[in-house]
């Protein structure tokens, strides 16, 4: 059993069970180890979930920021980070489950260590709103705001999609793009 196996089954357990209602017992049985081989591995629940926190954030932050870097208009580079993030949401949704409902969880400690990642995710949709805004493709009076709101609807996506649903989570994307960037207006 690899460290990568039992984070991922981890995050597996934390998403089925939440953070709280989930034990170093039940990680433990689902990987089919002792719990005391467990604390071989990891010394504490909290190391497990900040360590699956670290890793989605890590993923995140590569693939998006790779969009972020490309030489194309910031509204096309809002619709290619819009449908990277939804696929990346969909294909880890145990991974996003627990980076986007059991951060909370993290002692003081931990959630000091864990906001400057999350803050530079973050930054990364505010800069290319404002680099819109800047170059007067985006009419925004609040790009922070802006990215709230998105990145609100974004992730709720994993409470209901489905891959078998009416439409792939890249029609989703899409949607929400023209959505966010064409309005409602007629």
């Amino acid at each position: 059993m690899t460290r990568n196996e039992l984070i991922e089954t981890a995050a597996q357990v934390f998403r089925q069970k939440g953070y709280h209602g989930a034990s170093m017992e039940d990680i433990a049985a689902a990987v089919k180890l002792r719990k005391a081989s467990l604390y071989h591995h990891f010394s504490s629940k909290q190391e497990i979930l900040l360590e699956i926190l670290d890793r989605a954030l890590q993923l995140l932050l590569e693939k998006i920021s790779a969009i972020t870097e490309q030489n194309i208009s910031a509204d096309k580079k809002l619709r290619l980070m819009i449908r990277q993030y939804l696929q990346i949401l969909a294909e880890n949704v145990d991974l996003a489950a627990v980076l986007l409902f059991e951060h909370r969880a993290l002692e003081r400690r931990q959630h000091a260590r864990h906001i400057p990642s999350r803050d530079k995710f973050e930054s990364l949709w505010k800069d290319v709103v404002a680099e819109g805004v800047s170059k007067k493709i985006f009419k925004c009076d609040d790009p922070s705001m802006a990215v709230r709101a998105l990145l609100g609807q974004l992730n709720w996506t994993i409470t209901w999609y489905s891959p078998d649903g009416d439409k792939s989570i890249e029609e989703i994307a899409d949607d929400y793009s023209n959505l966010l960037l064409n309005g409602l207006l007629k």
